[in-house]
C-alpha cells in the first residue's frame, strides 16, 4: 500500500460520483442509482483492503508513526509578519485504531443505505448527489488529522443533511431540517472559536527552520508544542482553557446527541426518509463521540480527568432517559430514535472510565450500535413502505404474515437488548466492566445498568404489540421481504452474529491505539 492514496480515494470518490450524477440527464434515473452503488461499492472494497493491511501493533497518540496510510501535503501556507511567521494548513489524512473501525462502519452503512434509497422517486438525481456529498464529508471527518480540515468536512456535512431532510422528508420536514441545522451550526461555532484559540497557542518548526502556528492535531496533542503565553496553553493555566474544553465538548455533544442537546434527533429521524435515518443513526451520531476521543481528550487530558464523573453522569442520563422516552412512544420510528439516544449513553459511560476496557467497549459500541440501529430503521422503513403507517398500536400478528421479515426483526431486537451471542452484548459488557472498576463512577454505573432492563422492556413490548397475536384484516395482504430488502438485511445480520461470537477481530484493531490514549491521558501534565 506504500504510496497508494487510499484515504484520498475513500474520501473523494463520492465527489467524483456526485459530479457524474449531476452530469447525467434526468431521464437516466437507473444510471444515477447504479453510479451511486458503484461508488459505495468501491469505498467498501477499499475499506476492507485497508483493514486487511492494517498494522495492529502501531501505537502512540501524537506520534506520526502511530498513524497509517498517511497522506500529507501543503494546502495553504502564507508568510505573514503579523503572525509568528507563517500561516500553515495541511491536507493531512491518516488512520489508526480509533478511526479504522468507524471508516469501515461508514462504508458498510452507506453501501446498505444505497439499496434503501432505491425507492426514492422525488428528484432522484438531486437526492443521490446530496447523498454522495454527505458520504464524502463523513469520511473526511474520520480521516482528517488537521483541525482546519476536520472543521471543513464537519461543516460541509450540514449542507446535504439539511436538504436530504428538508426536501425528501416527511410532513414536518422543514421544521426538522432547520432544527438540525441550527443545533449543529451552533455547535460548530463553539468548535471554531476553540480551534482558533488552539491555533494561536501552539507552534511547529517548518522544514526551512521557521516557526509557524499550526492546526496539526498531532502537534496540538503534544504539550511541548505550546507557547507559554498562549491563551489555551497548558503551560499558562487559566479559565480560558477550561471554557475551551466545555465549548468543544458541547459541539461534539450536540452531534451524539447528549442530553440536553438531544431534542433535534427524534424530529430529524421521524421526518427523514428511511435511508437517511439509517445513515444518521448508523454513522453521523458517531462523529460526536469520535471527536471527543480524537480531539477533546488528547488535547485537554488534564481537564478530561477532572470532568470524568460528569461525562459518566450525562452518559447515564442518556441511557435511562432515552430508554424511558422510548418506552412511552406510539410511533415506531420515534421509539428507535430514542433508543439510539439511550445506546449512545453507553459510549459516553465507557469513555468516562478512562480505562482501556471502557474505551474499547465505547468504540466497539459505536460500531455495533451503527449496524444494529441501521437494521432497526430499515425494519421500520420496510413496514412503512407497505402499510404507510408507523403506529405501534395499529399492527399485530405480523409474524404470521411476514415470517422472514420477523426473523430479522428478532435478531435486531435481541442484539439491541444485548443478548449474549450477538454483537451488542460484548460492547455493553466491556463498557460496564471498565466503568465499574473505577470507584468514582461506580455508583452511577450501577444506575446505568437499569438501561439493560428498560431496553428489554420497550423492545419486547414492541415485539409483542407488532409481531405477535392475530393479524388485523387490513394487513393480511402484506408481502414478505423481496430481494432488495434481503440484500440490505442479510449483511448486517451476519455482522451482528459474527461480532457477537468473535469480537476479537474488531477489538484487536482498536486495542493498541486505545491503550496508548489511556496512558497518555493518565500521565500527561501530571
Amino acid at each position: 500500500m506504500q504510496g497508494f492514496p487510499i484515504l484520498t480515494i475513500l474520501t473523494f470518490i463520492p465527489i467524483i460520483g456526485m459530479i457524474i450524477v449531476l452530469l447525467l440527464p434526468k431521464s437516466a434515473e437507473n444510471n444515477v442509482k447504479y453510479t451511486t452503488l458503484a461508488v459505495t461499492s468501491i469505498q467498501l472494497v477499499l475499506a476492507i483492503v485497508m483493514i486487511l493491511n492494517f498494522d495492529y501493533s502501531a501505537a502512540g497518540v501524537f506520534d506520526v508513526n502511530s498513524f497509517q496510510f498517511i497522506e500529507k501535503v501543503r494546502w495553504i501556507q502564507i508568510p505573514d509578519v503579523a503572525f509568528l511567521g507563517t500561516l500553515k494548513i495541511d491536507y493531512f489524512l491518516g488512520v489508526d485504531g480509533l478511526s479504522a473501525p468507524l471508516v469501515l462502519l461508514s462504508t458498510i452503512i452507506f453501501f446498505i443505505a444505497t439499496f434503501s434509497s432505491w425507492t426514492i422517486k422525488k428528484s432522484p438525481k438531486g437526492y443521490f448527489a446530496m447523498y454522495l456529498l454527505l458520504n464524502a464529508a463523513t469520511m473526511g471527518v474520520f480521516l482528517s488529522l488537521d483541525f482546519f480540515l476536520f472543521f471543513v468536512f464537519w461543516e460541509v456535512m450540514l449542507l446535504p443533511m439539511y436538504f436530504l431532510i428538508g426536501i425528501w422528508g416527511g410532513p414536518r420536514k422543514e421544521y426538522a431540517a432547520i432544527k438540525f441545522f441550527i443545533y449543529t451550526m451552533l455547535g460548530g461555532v463553539f468548535m471554531l472559536i476553540t480551534m482558533i484559540g488552539l491555533y494561536f497557542s501552539a507552534t511547529e518548526i517548518l522544514a526551512d527552520g521557521t516557526q509557524a502556528y499550526t492546526f496539526n492535531l498531532l502537534t496540538l496533542m503534544d504539550q511541548s508544542s505550546y507557547l507559554t503565553d498562549g491563551i489555551l496553553s497548558p503551560l499558562n493555566p487559566n479559565n480560558w482553557r477550561f471554557m475551551a474544553y466545555i465549548g468543544l465538548f458541547v459541539a461534539f455533544a450536540v452531534k451524539i446527541p447528549m442530553f440536553p442537546f438531544h431534542t433535534w434527533l427524534p424530529d430529524a429521524h421521524v421526518e427523514a426518509p428511511t435511508p437517511i435515518s439509517v445513515v444518521l443513526a448508523g454513522v453521523l451520531l458517531k462523529l460526536g463521540t469520535y471527536g471527543i476521543l480524537r480531539i477533546s481528550f488528547p488535547i485537554f487530558p488534564d481537564i478530561t480527568r477532572e470532568l470524568m464523573w460528569y461525562i459518566g453522569l450525562f452518559g447515564v442520563i442518556n441511557i435511562v432517559y432515552g430508554a424511558l422516552a422510548a418506552m412511552a412512544q406510539k410511533d415506531y420510528k420515534k421509539l428507535i430514535a430514542y433508543s439510539s439516544i439511550s445506546h449512545m449513553g453507553y459510549v459516553l459511560l465507557g469513555m468516562a472510565s478512562l480505562t482501556s476496557t471502557g474505551f474499547n467497549g465505547a468504540i466497539f459500541q459505536m460500531f455495533n450500535h451503527g449496524t444494529i440501529t441501521a437494521m432497526l430503521f430499515l425494519i421500520v422503513g420496510i413496514i412503512y413502505d407497505r402499510a404507510h403507517t408507523r403506529g405501534l398500536y395499529e399492527f399485530g400478528g405480523l409474524a404470521n404474515q411476514m415470517p422472514i421479515y420477523t426473523g430479522f426483526v428478532t435478531v435486531a431486537f435481541f442484539a439491541a437488548v444485548g443478548l449474549p451471542g450477538l454483537s451488542g452484548w460484548v460492547s455493553e459488557a466491556l463498557v460496564f466492566v471498565g466503568a465499574f472498576g473505577v470507584e468514582s463512577i461506580r455508583t452511577i454505573t450501577m444506575i446505568g445498568m437499569l438501561g439493560i432492563l428498560l431496553g428489554a422492556g420497550y423492545m419486547l413490548w414492541t415485539l409483542q404489540r407488532v409481531y405477535l397475536g392475530t393479524v388485523p384484516e387490513k394487513w393480511k395482504q402484506l408481502k414478505d421481504l423481496d430481494g432488495r430488502e434481503l440484500t440490505m438485511l442479510i449483511p448486517l445480520t451476519i455482522i451482528v452474529v459474527v461480532l457477537g461470537s468473535f469480537p476479537s477481530f474488531m477489538l484487536d484493531i482498536m486495542t493498541t491505539s486505545v491503550n496508548s490514549l489511556v496512558d497518555f491521558i493518565a500521565t500527561t501534565l501530571n
